[in-house]
């Protein structure tokens, strides 16, 4: 019931942006120069009187999901799924009491997590993400996302996404772009709910996965999750897999994070007009203000490289009438 009252809410947000008048045009936006750049540079690909016209199926945006589209404070979502999998997986597993990265987690030991690096996190995601088939840890993730709240907020994770992000995902497919997320974060782990929450079908999400295997159980074949990395959709291997899954170069990239430069930069770099766009989070009030220093969404090269550049910044605090859905009810 909750999902369909949320999908109904999102579906209604589609539809009423899609049919606004242009000064109606993203209204959770405040007017000035960073509202201004979006709406110019779709004017400018949509008119075929235009010279920067670009044929609709040649108008591909790419999304980053954590930080560009919902929120990723206090820790990426994804990984306090991986947290709460290993509270609940704990009892068939008594050697973690003593184990690290394990022994963090069932301690809420921050610090040592922390101090666990890329080797503790890969421990955590394989005894989480791997071993059941696709089906198998879809249905996880549904039933996590389902009942898991935000620490801070006390709403459910897929309500912490950004209110204005969600305006503009519908104008640009009311004027006949295909949208996508190419995030860092798991390609299963995101495509169960995207569609209900931003409108992006699944085979329209790009993220990291795990190495799959066809099997045949019981008689039926299933895809079975294995425990190594196939991809890791971070930085320079974004725009590979935005070659390989989507076979178009974007005219627009949406990011917040140098994990995210090297898919501006791709879309930057082609021959026709581009819109390069980065999310700063400035608004501690309403949300998270940090850039350079934060060891989450760290955002340091691509905010210099966008004001050398020109490319498009949002000031959270300054653009946005408000941030999430809830805060405007």
């Amino acid at each position: 019931m909750k999902k369909k009252l949320l999908y109904i809410f999102v579906l209604l947000i589609f539809t009423m942006a899609g049919n606004l008048h242009a000064e109606d045009t993203l209204p959770s936006w405040n007017d000035g120069a960073t509202k201004q750049s979006i709406i110019t540079f779709v004017e400018e690909v949509t008119d075929k009187d235009s010279k920067s016209y670009v044929k609709s199926e040649e108008r591909i945006a790419v999304f980053d999901n954590d930080g560009t589209l919902w929120a990723e404070k206090p820790i990426y979502f994804q990984l306090e799924f991986v947290k709460d999998r290993i509270k609940e997986l704990a009892p068939s597993h008594p050697e973690w009491k003593t184990e690290q990265p394990f022994k963090a987690v069932l301690e809420n030991d921050n610090k040592a997590l922390a101090e666990s690096g890329y080797e503790g996190l890969m421990k955590l995601l394989m005894a989480t993400h791997s071993g059941m088939t696709q089906a198998e840890f879809q249905d996880i993730a549904e039933q996590w996302l389902d009942t898991a709240k935000h620490p801070r907020f006390n709403r459910p994770y897929n309500e912490l996404v950004y209110q204005p992000m969600l305006e503009l995902l519908a104008y640009l497919r009311a004027n006949g772009f295909k949208t996508y997320i190419v995030s860092g974060g798991g390609i299963e782990f995101m495509r169960p709910w995207t569609e209900e929450v931003y409108g992006i079908p699944p085979e329209q999400v790009v993220g990291s996965s795990l190495k799959t295997e066809f099997e045949m159980r019981d008689g039926k074949p299933v895809l079975v999750r294995k425990g190594e990395i196939q991809f890791l959709d971070d930085k320079e291997v974004k725009p590979v897999l935005i070659n390989s899954h989507i076979g178009r170069r974007p005219i627009a990239a949406f990011g917040n994070s140098d994990g995210d430069l090297q898919m501006l930069q791709w879309t930057a770099a082609g021959n026709g007009p581009s819109l390069m766009v980065l999310v700063h989070h400035t608004d501690a009030k309403r949300e998270w203000a940090y850039d350079k220093d934060s060891h989450i969404g760290r955002l340091d090269k691509a905010l210099t490289q966008a004001n050398t550049d020109g490319w498009t910044v949002i000031d959270m605090k300054e653009d946005w009438k408000t941030v999430f859905p809830f805060q405007s009810q």
